[in-house]
């Protein structure tokens, strides 16, 4: 645990700027440091980018009934593996009413 210890020490000291994440290092994954984001993309984007993690590497999946967007980047930074997930409610939409379309 470690690498993932040195690696959050260095990111307060680089990134401190930046939204403050949920932090979790597990003994499941010991080079892993996983950065989680709730209700907030905005937070995790500006983390990715500060990262230099591609945007194309970003998965999107949606859970909860279609109510929660989840988006999860894998990356390093000074040794560690890094994971960085984010939560978000998905917009709800607006029920289209029959007859309400063009032409009607």
């Amino acid at each position: 645990m470690s690498a993932p210890l040195l690696t959050l020490r260095l990111l307060n000291a680089e990134f401190g700027h930046l939204p403050a994440p949920h932090v979790t290092v597990s003994t499941v994954y010991p080079e892993r440091l996983e950065l989680t984001f709730h209700d907030d993309f905005a937070a995790f984007e500006a983390w990715r980018e500060a990262l230099n993690i591609a945007p194309g590497a970003v998965v999107h999946r949606v859970q909860s009934d279609g109510r929660t967007g989840v988006l999860r980047v894998h990356g390093t930074f000074a040794g560690a593996e890094l994971e960085l997930t984010g939560y978000a409610p998905v917009p709800a939409t607006a029920p289209v009413l029959a007859g309400s379309g063009v032409g009607s």
